[in-house]
C-alpha cells in the first residue's frame, strides 16, 4: 500500500472529508469517504482519521485515494427491452431509476450487470466496470443507449461520437413557459465550483450546444419540448435548460422544486427518444424509437387534463406531425 504525504494549505481547516474531497476533484466524495472508513488516511504518527475528523493549516496526513481493483462484474437477471441487436451492437430502452454502468455507490444491478446477464460476447474494451459502454444516460433518464459487442464496433462508435455523426433527440417537460418556438443553447459546460455533484454553464468549460423546439404548452406553467444535443456533456441538456430559468420536472438538483407549481411527479422527465448511426459493420443509418415510459405519458394525460388540453395530450405523445 503506497501513501502520499498531503498537507493542508494555509486557510483551510474543517473536515478531513470535505478539504480532501475540494483537494483531489478526480477522486469522488464517495471514494474519499471509503478510504477514511478503511484507514487509508492517518496523521503522519499513524492514527486514524474519521469522516469528520477536524484537520488544521499544516497537518500533515498520509492519504491512499487510488481505487480498489475492479470485482469481476455479476449477471443481473434482468428483462432489457431490446430495440436492435445483431453480432456488432445491443440497442436498448433503458428504464429509468437504473444506473448505466458501476461506479463508486452502485449495486449489482446495472445496465452493464443486466447486459453481461443478456449477452456473454459483449465487447471487454473500455474501462474494466464499463465493457461496450461508449455512451451513457443519467440514472433517472430513460430511453434509447446503444452497446459495442465487438471491438471493432467499440472503436468505430467512439468515433462517430467524438465525430459529431451520432443524432440524438430527447423529450423532455420543463418548468415555465418557454416562449420561442424553438432555440439553441451554446453555453459551456464545466463542473460547478462549488458543488460536486452538479455541472453549470461556464466560460471556462467545454463547449456544448443543445437545441431545441417546443411542442406544446401547459399554460404558463411546463413546456414539452424535443431536444437535440450535437455534444456529450455531462448534464447537458439539465444545466442549459436550468441555466435559462427552465429547469426540467422532477431535477431537484438544478431547481426545479422552485417551480414546480405544487404539482407531484414522479422523476426527471428526460427520455432518450430517438437515435440515429450508422452502423459500424456496414455503414448503413440506423434509426431508433424508444416508447415513450408510461409514467412520462401519464403526467402528459394528468396535465392536460387540469389545463382543459382536451385532445392535445394525445396529439403531443403521438407526434406524428413532428420532424
Amino acid at each position: 500500500m503506497v501513501k502520499e504525504i498531503f498537507i493542508c494549505p494555509d486557510g483551510q481547516h474543517g473536515r478531513v472529508d470535505k478539504i480532501l474531497a475540494e483537494h483531489f476533484p478526480e477522486v469522488s466524495r464517495n471514494l474519499v469517504k471509503k478510504a477514511l472508513e478503511s484507514g487509508l488516511v492517518t496523521t503522519k504518527d499513524g492514527a486514524r482519521l474519521e469522516p469528520k475528523s477536524k484537520i488544521h493549516p499544516g497537518d500533515h496526513l498520509l492519504v491512499d485515494l487510488q481505487r480498489p481493483e475492479a470485482q469481476p462484474l455479476v449477471p443481473y437477471n434482468y428483462s432489457l427491452s431490446v430495440l436492435f441487436e445483431d453480432e456488432s451492437i445491443l440497442v436498448v430502452n433503458k428504464p429509468a431509476g437504473m444506473v448505466t454502468h458501476p461506479g463508486d455507490g452502485t449495486g449489482g444491478d446495472t445496465l452493464v450487470h443486466a447486459m453481461i446477464h443478456h449477452s456473454s460476447d459483449i465487447c471487454p474494451v473500455g474501462a474494466p466496470n464499463r465493457p461496450g459502454i461508449v455512451h451513457r444516460l443519467d440514472k433517472d433518464t430513460s430511453g434509447a443507449i446503444v452497446i459495442a459487442k465487438t471491438e471493432e464496433a467499440y472503436h468505430a462508435l467512439v468515433s462517430q461520437f467524438t465525430e459529431r455523426l451520432v443524432d440524438k433527440q430527447y423529450l423532455a417537460l420543463v418548468c415555465g413557459k418557454m416562449e420561442n418556438a424553438k432555440g439553441e443553447f451554446t453555453g459551456s459546460i464545466s463542473r460547478h465550483p462549488k458543488v460536486r455533484v452538479k455541472m453549470a454553464v461556464s466560460g471556462y468549460g467545454k463547449p456544448a450546444i443543445t437545441q431545441w423546439q417546443t411542442l406544446g404548452h401547459f399554460g404558463n406553467d411546463f413546456t414539452l419540448v424535443k431536444s437535440k444535443i450535437l455534444t456529450g456533456r455531462t448534464h447537458q441538456i439539465r444545466v442549459h435548460f436550468s441555466n435559462a430559468h427552465h429547469p426540467l420536472v422532477g431535477d431537484a438538483t438544478y431547481g426545479s422544486r422552485k417551480m414546480e407549481n405544487k404539482e407531484s411527479f414522479p422523476r426527471l422527465l428526460l427520455h432518450a427518444w430517438k437515435l440515429s448511426l450508422l452502423h459500424p459493420l456496414t455503414n448503413e443509418t440506423m434509426n431508433w424509437t424508444a416508447e415513450i415510459p408510461d409514467d412520462f405519458k401519464d403526467v402528459i394525460n394528468r396535465l392536460a387534463m387540469k389545463y382543459d388540453m382536451g385532445g392535445f395530450s394525445g396529439h403531443l405523445l403521438s407526434l406524428e406531425d413532428q420532424r
